[in-house]
């Protein structure tokens, strides 16, 4: 019987078996990825895009991501499940307290996910350990510094030492997993060969110990962007949407509902 999937599920899996993980935004997404056996689920701020369609995932709010955390919660059985933190939420230590453990505690999750390095992100981190939250990190190509880095860019291997120090102090400061985005292979695999707690790719190639995608992308829901890194396993857009072209030629003609569908 499949058992719930924990952080130390997770931290033991570093080195013996891949991580799969898939992004979810609502009850249902959430209850068809459980029942197909994902290891970890993430409300990704990536609702602002995929659910809002905003260009970016700048505007998305702390009561946002609460509101489809709750709902992704309660389709989850077995699956691990973390919740982004979005941009703003943890400019301040204290705004950072108050945010995460509101998060945490409001949605049920099993984890915070924070993005960034800087020293206040680092004491953030260790105080929300000491108060009980478990925390992921995020480096590389970091959606919410979309206007300091000028868009979308990959990271080089060239930019792999510093790098390396933000993956080593996220590490010391006691974040369990660390999702690489957006960087060269080479860069990614030097990273989680060097540090002990687990890396998820998203765009970084095959040497971090998991892979995280998002849902709209993998399914064929989202049109807007398809990054380079992204492999769709179906066409779901397609097939809804020509569902949805038949059940309007139907209900225009009188075919929907026959005696069938009525009482």
């Amino acid at each position: 019987m499949r058992k719930k999937v924990t952080i130390s599920t997770l931290l033991d899996k570093k080195g013996k078996e891949a991580i799969t993980s898939v992004t979810a935004y609502d009850y249902t997404s959430a209850q068809i990825l459980d029942s197909a056996g994902i290891d970890f689920i993430l409300v990704g701020d990536s609702l602002g895009m995929v659910m809002q369609g905003m260009p970016n995932t700048v505007s998305v709010t702390v009561d946002e991501m609460i509101y489809h955390g709750k709902m992704v919660r309660r389709g989850i059985k077995y699956a691990f499940m973390a919740v982004d933190m979005p941009f703003g939420s943890y400019v301040s230590l204290e705004d950072g307290l108050i945010n995460c453990i509101r998060v945490a505690k409001e949605t049920g999750a099993d984890a915070i996910k924070i993005e960034g390095a800087d020293p206040v992100t680092l004491e953030l981190i260790r105080r929300l350990l000491t108060a009980g939250v478990c925390v992921l990190g995020h480096i590389g190509l970091q959606p919410q510094q979309i206007n300091v880095m000028g868009g979308f860019r990959v990271q080089r291997f060239s930019n792999s030492d510093k790098l390396l120090d933000e993956a080593q102090a996220l590490e010391n400061a006691g974040i369990k997993l660390l999702v690489l985005e957006g960087m060269e292979s080479a860069c990614a695999g030097r990273i989680t060969e060097s540090i002990t707690i687990p890396t998820i790719g998203i765009g970084a190639g095959v040497r971090c110990d998991g892979q995280v995608l998002v849902y709209h992308d993998i399914f064929g829901l989202y049109s807007e962007m398809t990054p380079k890194f992204v492999k769709k396993y179906a066409e779901t857009g397609g097939i809804i949407k020509a569902a949805a072209e038949r059940y309007i030629e139907e209900v225009r003609s009188g075919v929907f509902p026959s005696d069938e569908y009525s009482y």
